[in-house]
Parts: C-alpha cells; structure tokens; sequence
C-alpha cells in the first residue's frame, strides 16, 4: 500500500487520493494543501493504471477543458463496477482559496472517512475475487485430472497401506468382544466400494460383519456378512451395487466378527488426524493414531478392481434404515441366571458366565433343558440378533443350543418349559430353532425378527443332549450382537 508524505501544517500521511481532477487543472492544485488527495487524470493516461491507490470521492474542474476531460475519463471507470458514480464540481479559480478548506473537510469528515472504509472494502474484494479465480483454476486442474482417471471402470480414490508393527499385539478381541470403526477422509459421492485388508484368516467356522453407513445421518448404506471361507489374506473388494450418490457425506465402517478366533484385520501406519484413526468402545493399543488398512474406490458398481483377488457383494441394503449395532455388555451377562427345567439335579455348574471370555456356558444334561436367562437383554427396536456357540473341549459330546427372546414381563422359567414340552415358543417370544453343535466346529446363530421389538426382552440361552452321553459337554456361547433398526432419523438420536 502506497503512502505519500506532505510537508507543511496540517499535512499528514495520507493512504487514499479522494478528489478527482484533469490534468489540465493541475496549476490549480499545485502549492495547495489539498494537493496530496488529488489523483489526476492525465488525457494520455489509462485510468485503471493512474487510479493505483485512490478512490474518487468528487471530481473537481476549474476549466470547460477541464471539465470535459474529466466526463471523458470518468466515463472510463464504468466498467471497473467497484468506484461509484463520481460528481463533477465546477468551481471558479478566483475563489479556489475558500474553496479548498471546504474540499479539506469533506475528505476528512465523516464522508471521507467512509469512502476510504469504502476503499478498503473494495481492494479486500479484488484480492478476494483474485484468489477465488486461482482456486477456480486449481479445481479445474483437479477435475481434469479426475475425469481422466475416470475413463478406468473402477479407479482407486485413496487407500492406507498396511504397516506390520512388530509391536501389534493383534485387535482380535476387539472385532469379538465390541467393534472397529472407521471414518473414510472422502466424499461418500461415486464411491462404488471399498476393500480391507487381511493378514491372516482362521480356517475354522466363523464370519466378518461389515456395515456401512453415513456418519452425518447415521443412515445405513449397507452390510456384508461374510463367512470366513470367502476371506483371503489380502485385499478383499467389499462392492456396492450401486455408487452412492446425492451430497457428499463422510462414511462410517464399523467391523466385528463371530467365532472363536477372528480374523487378522490390517492397520495402516500412524497418521496424524485422531480423528481419521480406527477407534472401539474398548481401548486398546495398536488404535493409537493408527488407521484400518483400507482402500477405497469410485466408478462403474459390481466391477472388481483389478488387483484385488475376489469381490464380495452386500448381504442387506439399508439405505433408508438407520441402524445401530451393539454387543452385550459385560455387566450385562454377569447378570444370567439358572432357569434350566430338568428332573436331573447337577453336581457342578451348568450355566454360568466366564468373565475372562466374556462368554457363557450352558452345559447340557442327559434330560430336559439348561437355560440361562438375561433380563432385559434386548432393547426396543432390535431386529436381529447372532452369537457364536462351540463344545469348548476336544473330546466333547455334541449338544444342541437355542435362543430364545421373551417379553420382560414374562417367566422366563415357564418360558423354557413351552418349549420343552411343546417344542416351540409361545406366540410372544422369538425362538430361534435347534442347531446341533460339536467340537469340531462352531455354528453362528442367527435371528432375524419379522418386525423391530416394541419393548425391552429378555434373552434366555438353551442347551440339551443330542446322544445318550453330555460328557465334556462345555457349550460355550459368545459374541452376542444385536442390530437396531430406524426408519427416521429422529429415532437414532
């Protein structure tokens, strides 16, 4: 910013030329104490260039010649759209000394004042308008280059390499006992799926859940269920059969499994965004700033990237839904209680909850049914629950579990006898079916309710005898998740 100094009394330094006059008339304004806030306009000049610095309040002639120049010359600045119409004042050079003090004044009065705020609104816009233009330019460069990666049917947006820290203490337990959750850095607009990396997967029985959803509304996207059969140690596609569209969102992936061991979920190296970093309802050390090994892609949907050896398709849709996913708490499985009904009274503990496994057992007996009952286990709205169930010794005899949800208000003792004498629930209860279970493998126990439950329920965990023989029968039942489903926002919250 350019700043003259004037010498003589009253003169100070001055940042804006407010008086506005024709180079012809400038043997008026010399000697004068004004002389410092009149740019002139020069009949040879260009006016953008001579007005460096200055914003024309008034436009002084003390000539016709004077006078026509400067209606020439401020007709130029039109154009400009950011000095306003400027006045022109006709003054007599015989009486310029009286007139100047009164010029004086309307430059530093109030009506000064506000046209040099004006100025510096004015010159803060142009640099604004400026930078806008260069950042127009840089996203055009941007949208070129996308554009061009766009001509590939899938093309990968961003991804997290996996690190091997040898440090990693594994977050198995965590996928098992709680979840993993991931916020994507991308707009949610185009993107057609995404892919996980796993550094080892268990040859046993058990299953990845995956869920995708919109951080702002918390509406579903989507979820896989996938059986670890289906799981590579590597890059698995996780697609969409359609790419999301509509405003740009941040996504949310939240990860579990089922089974007795989990799969080797890959983290990324240290990143400097908490925000950006995988996170658990439970802490655990290798989630220190450090980000799920992940990548993510837009493009044609249903087509796999290239590199990546299989492609898994969504197990349910839920947009529109708006879902939440939880496990049972541990203070909440501390709470089950014996409601077996059997003639037979036991010499050890049948049903009992394994705090370091964070699991429950209900050993059979050669006759009726061992249960365990959870008051209040599921909360209103759930519409699906699973759980993992194996014989926890190799030379177990085989037994059959069921689950069965009844409303709180019910006996859960009276419950468990339906069943045992008719072989099904009572209209109000949820029952899940015999499922048969060895030592060989682990079976994952799935209900999916017709309708979201109206009201808290109690669980109630069931076990009896397949052969004559229960011997080494430890069912061991874990990884207790429930799925809670909205049709409106409002709900979530």
């Amino acid at each position: 910013m350019q700043e003259l100094t004037s010498s003589g009394i009253g003169k100070r330094l001055v940042t804006r030329k407010l008086i506005a006059a024709s180079g012809r008339d400038r043997l008026c304004f010399e000697g004068s104490d004004i002389e410092h806030l009149v740019v002139y306009l020069d009949v040879d000049g260009h006016p953008p260039a001579t007005l460096q610095n200055a914003f024309p309040l008034i436009a002084i002639a003390f000539s016709e010649e004077g006078e026509a120049d400067l209606r020439e010359r401020l007709a130029l600045l039109g154009p400009l759209g950011t000095v306003p119409a400027v006045p022109i004042q006709r003054l007599d050079p015989a009486n310029k000394l009286d007139s100047f003090p009164l010029l004086r004044a309307l430059t530093e009065g109030g009506v000064g004042r506000l046209a040099r705020y004006s100025a510096s609104i004015t010159s803060e816009l142009a640099i604004l308008r400026r930078e806008r233009e260069t950042l127009l330019e840089n996203y055009r460069a941007l949208e070129d280059a996308f554009q061009a990666r766009n001509w590939e049917p899938v093309s990968e947006i961003f991804s997290h390499d996996p690190y091997g820290d040898p440090k990693d203490e594994g977050i198995g337990p965590l996928l098992a006992a709680a979840f993993v959750e991931q916020l994507l850095p991308i707009s949610s607009l185009g993107v057609a799926g995404f892919a996980l990396h796993l550094h080892s997967v268990p040859r046993i029985t058990g299953e990845l859940v995956v869920a995708l959803s919109y951080l702002e509304s918390g509406e579903g996207v989507a979820e896989w269920i996938v059986p670890y059969a289906q799981l590579v140690p590597n890059w698995n596609f996780f697609s969409l059969p359609r790419a999301c569209g509509g405003a740009a969102r941040t996504l949310r992936l939240r990860i579990s499994a089922t089974g007795p061991e989990t799969v080797g979920l890959s983290l990324g190296y240290p990143i400097a965004g908490e925000r950006y970093s995988a996170r658990s309802e439970l802490p655990h050390p290798d989630l220190d700033l450090r980000p799920l090994a992940f990548k993510v892609f837009t493009g044609l949907p249903g087509v796999k990237p290239a590199r990546t050896p299989n492609m898994i398709a969504p197990s349910s849709l839920l947009e529109g839904q708006y879902t939440v996913d939880y496990r049972l708490a541990v203070a909440t499985l501390r709470q089950i209680a014996d409601v077996s009904v059997t003639p037979i009274v036991p010499e050890f503990q049948t049903v009992r909850f394994l705090e370091h496994e964070h699991a429950v057992v209900c050993h059979p007996l050669p006759s009726g049914i061992s249960a365990g009952a959870v008051s209040r286990a599921v909360e209103p709205g759930t519409i699906s629950f699973s759980a993992s169930a194996f014989i926890d010794h190799p030379e177990g005899q085989p037994a059959a579990v069921s689950f069965l949800l009844a409303p709180t208000n019910s006996n859960a003792r009276s419950e468990v006898a339906e069943v045992a004498r008719k072989g099904a629930a009572k209209p109000s209860a949820f029952f899940s079916g015999w499922r048969e279970v060895s030592s060989s493998e682990v079976v994952n126990i799935n209900i999916q309710l017709d309708e979201p439950a109206r009201g808290p329920m109690d669980l109630m965990i069931l076990s009896r005898a397949v052969t004559d023989s229960v011997d080494f029968s430890w069912l061991k039942v874990s990884g207790f998740r429930l799925v809670k489903q909205f049709t409106e926002a409002a709900d979530v919250q």
